[in-house]
């Protein structure tokens, strides 16, 4: 056989190299050359153990780590050649670093596999975006506290089912998007603790033929431990479908906010503005300002949630231990990272940016009928059974409808025509802030609820700020 032709690591047992077609099926390099710099940190971690084990001389090692360093420095000036015959980036750097310094470079590979070195670069590699990722969080969570604490008595119609249902404190609705951020926070560290169990040192999947010091080499790594079943550290990619279900929960939200964003800067609601950086003209109508940056966040976020769902059923299906389909893990994960490591500066960018309508919001929540519970409530605390006030109320309603005026329009010989109950108290009762004030349950939008909200919030931003400053990668 012509090994000219046949330049792959394995190709003593094959006859014939593999078919064009199947190069370009099998080859990853095309987009894993992004693990390169945990490839190489790793193979120094492991060269310095090997070294540590009499398997390789102290001068071996040195050389090893001396030719990877310049392949390092290579790639960082853009002259590391990839070609689809090397068909990873690990086996690029391996094939590059013999070129280098000859056959003491082909003993890098001594005690290890491609699946338990594939997988500890991908962890490696996952746990430096969750740093970043929670850095950029962090800026994130300040700016929605610095909007809900500058939105201190702006009053607007919170909503259910789209419908304006009972007026809530701007800042109230939100510091709800600060607890859904605050949750992505939390997942996201949680994500690093999946990635502290190391699998290199499990070899191809039954261990290897060498008396390796795993936890030396996990300690180097930054790892916890060595993983507790080799089978297990090759076949494991937990650690990728945490990252993705936390990234999708994380895009989940950001679309929430984009959507949200996205109506109230209509005309028809004319809620908020949208800084001009972050919307974009009409090809044909001069006059449009649209909410592009927003819609896209809402897009981004069906692939996030796709590559979850696509990583997760890659895995369904696969026996132990390793199998060539596991290859395409990165792709979700590549794509995942790339998303967020846009979208969430963006997002923290834009909020930031944002102006509210005060006097529109206000004028939003009465037009409506948004304190028909409140006077529910009051003709509960005056005995009626709540469901004969609900009932009650809702005529009123109707009857404003057909009449086309609101509640404060009534007089009270029309209201006492539905319930004697009722008294002058009752326009006391259908004041904004009134309302608010009497909602006196922990969690809820009464302004003095909310100050305590905001000061809680601020100490736990603090909380968070430091954290992702200490794991900054």
């Amino acid at each position: 056989m012509n090994e000219e032709k046949n330049n792959y690591f394995w190709s003593g047992r094959f006859e014939t190299p593999p078919h064009e077609l199947f190069q370009q099926l099998n080859a990853s390099i095309t987009y894993d050359w992004r693990l390169a710099p945990y490839d190489i940190q790793g193979s120094i971690a492991h060269a310095c153990m090997l070294a540590a084990i009499g398997v390789l001389t102290t001068a071996e090692f040195d050389e090893i780590k001396t030719g990877l360093g310049q392949i390092m420095a290579e790639m960082a000036q853009g002259e590391f050649a990839i070609n689809l015959e090397d068909e990873d980036i690990h086996t690029a750097i391996e094939k590059r670093l013999i070129d280098k310094i000859g056959d003491t470079g082909k003993k890098l590979h001594t005690a290890r596999s491609r699946n338990d070195q594939v997988a500890t670069d991908l962890a490696l590699f996952i746990r430096e975006q969750c740093r970043q990722h929670l850095c950029d969080l962090a800026l994130l969570l300040k700016a929605v506290h610095g909007q809900s604490a500058a939105a201190t008595g702006v009053i607007l119609p919170g909503y259910t089912h789209l419908q304006r249902a009972q007026p809530v404190l701007l800042s109230h609705h939100l510091l709800a998007y600060f607890e859904m951020f605050s949750r992505d926070f939390t997942r996201l560290r949680r994500v690093l603790d999946s990635t502290l169990s190391m699998p290199l040192g499990a070899g191809a999947l039954a261990g290897v033929n060498y008396p390796v010091k795993r936890g030396d080499v996990a300690l180097e790594l930054g790892f916890e431990r060595p993983g507790a079943n080799s089978v297990d550290d090759v076949s494991n990619r937990d650690f990728a479908l945490d990252y993705l279900a936390a990234a999708s929960n994380l895009s989940m939200h950001l679309s929430r906010l984009a959507a949200e964003l996205i109506i109230w800067s209509s005309q028809e609601f004319d809620f908020v503005e949208i800084a001009d950086a972050f919307t974009s003209g009409s090809s044909i109508m001069p006059q449009k300002k649209n909410p592009d940056a927003c819609e896209l966040l809402r897009a981004k976020a069906v692939r996030v949630a796709a590559s979850q769902q696509g990583l997760t059923s890659l895995l369904g299906g696969l026996p132990l231990s390793y199998n060539k389909d596991m290859q395409e893990d990165k792709l979700y994960v590549f794509d995942t990272v790339d998303i967020l490591l846009v979208t969430i500066p963006l997002t923290a960018a834009m909020v930031d940016t944002l102006e509210f309508n005060a006097g529109r919001m206000r004028a939003a929540a009465e037009e409506s009928f948004a304190l028909a519970a409140d006077i529910a409530d009051y003709l509960a605390a005056k005995g009626v059974p709540f469901r004969d006030a609900h009932r009650i109320v809702g005529r009123l309603v109707r009857k404003c409808i057909d009449e086309k005026k609101h509640l404060r329009d009534l007089t009270l010989d029309e209201l006492k025509a539905e319930a004697t109950q009722f008294d002058d108290a009752f326009y006391e009762v259908i004041d904004l802030e009134a309302s608010l004030k009497r909602k006196a349950s922990e969690g809820g939008t009464g302004p003095a609820l909310v100050a305590a909200q905001l000061k809680l919030a601020a100490k736990r931003l603090e909380e968070m700020r430091r954290a992702a400053e200490s794991l900054r990668p």
